[in-house]
């Protein structure tokens, strides 16, 4: 049996919690996994950092996207694969690998599943799973990280944007692989690893985590009524085909904003910037799936 370890995020959970966890795992044969609780996902890295540097061979991760992406940018580059229980409130990266919300079955998966390598993005320096975003979408994550998320789950984000549809645009400027891509009015910018977002509604079409590329997505909608044309596009169709959004594919993508804008990754609120740098990084990491997954 592999050297196992366990970093959970103590504020999660789903079915009988990290008791049922741990018991699982027993029951599999790892009796005295390396274990370690956080109380925020901020926590994660040095708590994976010493498992590696304590030989952990598999890395289970216990949270939400937040979670596994504050591992992930530990682990990417490693070798060490990564197992999840996804015990969030979105858990899209999860969900984009068919990963179960059922501790036994994540946890067999986990141990005995194939083992797929999947890119990264990295955006200022710091890698994400799922997406990156500046403007609506980051403001409208931090207005949910103030005790709504907890309390609401996903109703949070849908009530919080509600009320950001109103905000003012910014101007930016793009570069995609070193030449000028877009150049104008912008409410929101994303880039993303792969498609979905919650609920099923694909934000990029045909997007991959494994393709070695990022999925690029710009829109100039303002105000509820451009918006909602937007979203029902999206729901119905794809979001490039709306007068009000640009996609494309990427290597490598700078963002030069008018004025500091909050970004975000895989669900975590970060700074204001004026400028974003993101690249992709193929296959930089291993992720245990089910088989032929």
């Amino acid at each position: 049996m592999s050297k196992v370890a366990v970093i959970a995020h103590a504020g999660k959970t789903v079915g009988g919690g990290l008791e049922e966890l741990r018991q699982t795992l027993a029951h599999a044969g790892v009796t005295d996994p390396m274990w370690s609780e956080v109380p925020k996902s901020r926590f994660a890295p040095k708590r994976v950092r010493a498992a590696l540097k304590d030989g952990a061979e598999l890395v289970f991760v216990w949270g939400g996207d937040g979670m596994v992406q504050r591992c992930v940018d530990v682990l990417a580059g490693k070798g060490v694969p990564l197992a999840i229980v996804p015990a969030g409130t979105a858990n899209l990266f999860a969900s984009s690998l068919d990963l179960p919300q059922d501790i036994p079955e994540a946890v067999q998966i986990g141990l005995h599943g194939s083992e797929r390598q999947l890119d990264v993005g990295k955006i200022n320096g710091e890698r994400f799973t799922v997406m990156a975003g500046a403007g609506l979408d980051a403001q409208m994550i931090q207005d949910a990280d103030g005790g709504l998320k907890d309390r609401f789950g996903r109703v949070a984000y849908i009530w919080t944007a509600s009320k950001q549809l109103r905000g003012d645009p910014f101007k930016a400027r793009i570069e995609v692989d070193g030449q000028l891509w877009y150049k104008g009015k912008a409410s929101c910018v994303l880039i993303g690893n792969v498609g979905s977002l919650f609920g099923g509604v694909d934000v990029f079409e045909n997007a991959r985590p494994d393709d070695g590329l990022l999925e690029l997505g710009v829109t100039n909608a303002e105000g509820i009524g451009q918006w909602a044309r937007t979203i029902a596009q999206t729901a119905i169709g794809t979001a490039s085909s709306s007068p009000f959004v640009q996609t494309t594919k990427v290597e490598k993508v700078e963002v030069e904003l008018s004025r500091k804008v909050r970004y975000e990754l895989d669900g975590g609120e970060r700074t204001t910037v004026k400028h974003l740098k993101a690249k992709v990084e193929p296959k930089a990491i291993t992720v245990r799936v089910r088989d032929g997954a």
